[in-house]
């Protein structure tokens, strides 16, 4: 996610409250050659380790947030609400931000938190990669975390964590196809970069999956993979607003699917979302969405009567572990990834689709996500006939 000054990654916008935290899935993260392991965010009192280090007291922890600001309700907020949940877990540790509005900004901010002795430097999306990388070589004795990129090979001072989210974009593909009544389902994203592809790619593989499975013929707008790609690629041809922050781009492409037929919308453009569910409210009943990244139900909650679920990240616990193994001394770099087997990405609950969602469908997805999980289901759209 990289070179002009534009908005990132995976989505964006809106601080989540600590008290949030009750809403999150509880998640239990193992990041394999990081020697981090994480209970549930919302873990009760007692269940909290106590803190060994000596210097606990002064250990800062400090975030650089991408061009979407810190309340994108997304994952800039997210990885803030991980430093938030640390702060609960380490006595006395303190934790602050400092926003980009351009990429160019990467870099000095970076640098101001060094000079400002920060235990742990959070970095937030793709695009701040090479600004990462390039700070942790010339001062190894910095730790990092980055959200949403990984580094081969890895880097001794940087924790990379990384998500399989068309993991959990195919399970919420699948469950858009299932609720429509037009036949015909819509995504979009906020830039063409990996971390927002990776969810369209899942989303559509659903969809795929769900005519195959059914004999169905639901059709999915807005995102076309490309038909010969490398292992691990999500290329392809699709709408995209080229922005993070600018609600209208999203309402108006919302209302462009919607009148090719869509009924339910997947934006994967932080904030902009925002904007798709404008659209989508005044297009009035039955049309709904699913929300990215974060609980929309937690992060936009005006908008939950038309969210059927979110297709989530564990940003915040993941970003909470770093920051607790930092300040614990337990820290090591490597590579994170989150996956529907170690609760890294996952649906959110129905919440006012709770008895609108069939059982049998539910019931389909738990098979669904066990299949993913054993590798006997593929997340690969070009695995399934087009309709």
């Amino acid at each position: 996610m990289n070179d002009q000054p534009r908005n990132r990654a995976d989505g964006r916008r809106v601080r989540m409250p600590v008290r949030a935290v009750a809403a999150l899935s509880a998640v239990t993260l193992a990041a394999t050659g990081t020697g981090i392991a994480v209970a549930s965010a919302s873990a009760p009192p007692a269940a909290r380790p106590a803190v060994s280090t000596p210097h606990a007291s002064s250990f800062l922890a400090c975030e650089v947030t991408d061009t979407g600001g810190i309340n994108d309700r997304s994952f800039n907020a997210s990885a803030y609400l991980g430093l938030q949940l640390a702060a609960k877990k380490v006595a006395g540790l303190k934790y602050t931000y400092l926003s980009s509005t351009s990429t160019s900004d990467y870099t000095p901010n970076i640098n101001a938190l060094i000079a400002k002795k920060c235990g742990i430097i959070i970095t937030v999306g793709f695009d701040m990669a090479s600004a990462t990388q390039a700070a942790a070589k010339a001062h190894p004795g910095q730790k990092f975390a980055i959200v949403d990129f990984t580094y081969t090979p890895a880097i001794k001072n940087v924790l990379a964590l990384h998500y399989e989210t068309n993991q959990d974009g195919f399970l919420g593909g699948y469950l858009a196809a299932a609720m429509s009544k037009t036949g015909k389902v819509g995504t979009f994203g906020g830039q063409d970069i990996p971390t927002v592809t990776i969810y369209m790619d899942g989303f559509v593989a659903g969809v795929r999956y769900y005519d195959k499975l059914n004999h169905k013929h639901v059709v999915a707008l807005g995102w076309n993979p490309a038909k010969k790609r490398a292992p691990g690629s999500f290329a392809g041809t699709g709408v995209f607003t080229n922005d993070f922050t600018n609600q209208g781009l999203g309402k108006t492409d919302a209302t462009t699917l919607m009148a090719q037929g869509a009924d339910v919308i997947f934006p994967v453009a932080g904030s902009v979302g925002l904007g798709a569910a404008a659209a989508v409210k005044q297009a009035g009943p039955g049309h709904y969405m699913e929300w990215v990244d974060t609980d929309g139900c937690v992060s936009a909650p005006q908008y939950c009567s038309l969210f059927i679920t979110s297709v989530t990240k564990g940003i915040a616990p993941s970003v909470e572990a770093a920051v607790v193994s930092a300040a614990k001394g337990t820290f090591k770099g490597g590579n994170y990834n989150g996956t529907l087997a170690n609760n890294g990405v996952s649906l959110s609950p129905y919440h006012d689709f709770a008895s609108k969602v069939p059982a049998a469908v539910t019931a389909e997805l738990a098979k669904l996500k066990a299949g993913i999980i054993a590798g006997t289901v593929s997340t690969d759209p070009n695995s399934y006939p087009v309709s």
